[in-house]
């Protein structure tokens, strides 16, 4: 090389894995936010529709039938049992048909759970008028809310088909249709609630339901039957193991979800539309965690390979960057949730039957409700790692359990004297508890204390700041309509935390469109 030649800088290829993580994460992203964008459409039109009152709380109690089948069979059990083992399957083809590796872990898993599902949606649909007792014994309708929960019944049969179906694609690498469920879903309950509302009432949004949990199937069978394919042998004596492995899995998300039968159960003894308003302040405040939550859902089985093969340094690197880049996006969310609270519910709820007053009472549980938020996705990235290789599948379900403990603990003082917002305080309280609760159980992928705890403080100031320029903006904008004042915020919120964030050496926010950019 000759003196002034210029160098040319060799550029960095990206692996198939890196490529692979780019298209799944872009995919993800678009489909699932259009699917949850139906969902948030779902939830205004049944504010809109129906308010606050004691027909949605009927209907809330019904659906928490669907709402638990997602959490432990969707989320839960077979995205935590069954990607690891189809993940291993695909490894195992060596150079081979990975498609006949993992028709062989359908052909032993698939026989034994659908009949499981099947007999416990007809145990749901028959025992109705209990289960709608245990859940909320001082409801003011409770016949209807046995007639809404015996039609969202068959969920846990068709959300189990549907959490398999997506274990199976996803470990293949194939993300679009698992990514479409929830576009399926919502196009089927707003189809029939905006159809069927006015002779149906309430009712119209539980058939809605059903229908498109069948959807959520018939959405990825396509692609199932394409890049996976029906087995030549059922061997259903061979999911054994897999089945017991489901036990702890399900434990751990029925004591997740049980924080929402406290919520219910205590809901259900304040007044009409309490339950209604929990709902639509979780509803609202749980959007950023679901776009936090679709970084660890795309990591996921690479997560899984790495601690597989005993690759201790990368997973735990892995993790690490998840939650740094999740506990970013949470702090920023929070500051704005909690200024803004009022004129986000007031735009976005405060319509047709949805009152003032249901406004305000939605915007304070939603104030409080935010500060929990990143216990609940810290729980959901840390509960991972426990399933997909440290062996301790059980650790998870304990940690829930003493979560639960504080929540129901606290719930049950807070509600005599602070109503409705003690139960959501103890929402985040005992969601924390476990938090920590797991990130001290982690052992050999654990994320280095060093790394996280620093970033973590860096964060929290930063989202303080961010909160306080927010809460200007506010006053400043006070004589402004509401919706002007939610988008002036938001830019201020994001902008400010973002500046603050940098110049306290976290760069979370850039790194995130980074790493999509590279895939890593």
């Amino acid at each position: 090389m000759t003196a002034g030649t210029p160098i040319r800088k060799t550029p960095i290829r990206k692996t198939p894995i890196q490529k692979t993580l780019v298209r799944a994460t872009m995919i993800t992203l678009v489909v699932t936010l259009s699917g949850s964008l139906l969902g948030f459409v779902r939830d205004l039109l049944l504010a809109r529709f129906f308010g606050a009152d004691g027909g949605t709380d009927a209907f809330l109690v019904a659906w928490t039938v669907p709402e638990t089948a997602f959490a432990v069979v969707v989320e839960g059990g077979m995205s935590l049992l069954m990607i690891p083992l189809f993940s291993r399957a695909v490894a195992e083809a060596d150079g081979g048909d990975p498609r006949a590796f993992t028709r062989r872990v359908v052909g032993a898993t698939m026989p034994r759970i659908v009949a499981v599902l099947v007999v416990l949606s007809g145990a749901t649909f028959l025992g109705a008028p209990w289960l709608v007792h245990l859940i909320a014994p001082g409801l003011a309708d409770p016949a209807l809310a046995v007639t809404c929960t015996r039609l969202t019944s068959i969920t846990v049969l068709t959300f189990g088909l549907t959490g398999y179906l997506s274990a199976a694609l996803r470990a293949s690498h194939i993300f679009g249709a698992p990514a479409a469920i929830h576009l399926a879903y919502n196009i089927g309950i707003l189809t029939l609630m905006w159809t069927l509302h006015g002779s149906l009432g309430i009712v119209s949004a539980a058939a809605g339901v059903a229908i498109g949990s069948v959807l959520m199937v018939l959405v990825q069978l396509p692609s199932f039957l394409r890049h996976v394919g029906i087995p030549r042998e059922w061997r259903s004596g061979a999911a054994t193991v897999a089945l017991a492995a489901f036990v702890p899995i399900t434990l751990y998300t029925l004591l997740r979800q049980a924080q929402v039968f406290v919520e219910r159960f205590l809901g259900s003894t304040l007044a009409e539309g309490t339950i209604s308003h929990l709902n639509y302040a979780q509803k609202v405040a749980q959007i950023p965690m679901l776009v936090a939550l679709l970084i660890c859902t795309v990591t996921f089985p690479t997560l899984a390979r790495k601690m597989a093969a005993g690759e201790a340094g990368e997973a735990r690197r892995r993790l690490e960057a998840d939650l740094r880049t999740v506990s970013a996006l949470i702090f920023v969310a929070t500051a704005y949730l909690v200024v803004f609270a009022p004129d986000i519910v007031h735009v976005l709820l405060d319509h047709g039957e949805f009152t003032a007053a249901d406004t305000a009472a939605t915007a304070g549980i939603m104030r409080v409700y935010a500060l929990g938020l990143l216990g609940h996705v810290l729980v959901t990235a840390l509960s991972r790692p426990f399933y997909a290789g440290e062996d301790r599948t059980w650790y998870p379900a304990v940690a829930m359990g003493a979560g639960l403990v504080v929540t129901g603990v606290v719930a049950a003082i807070g509600v005599r004297s602070f109503g409705a917002y003690g139960i959501a305080a103890a929402n985040g309280l005992g969601i924390s508890t476990a938090a920590v609760l797991l990130l001290l159980g982690l052992r050999s992928f654990a994320p280095s204390p060093r790394v996280m705890v620093p970033t973590l403080l860096r964060l929290a100031v930063a989202a303080g700041g961010a909160g306080v320029a927010g809460r200007l903006i506010d006053g400043a904008l006070s004589g402004q309509a509401a919706p002007i004042k939610v988008v002036a915020g938001g830019v201020v919120v994001l902008t400010v935390f973002a500046g603050l964030a940098r110049l306290a050496g976290v760069d979370e926010a850039t790194q995130l469109f980074r790493r999509i950019r590279r895939g890593r």
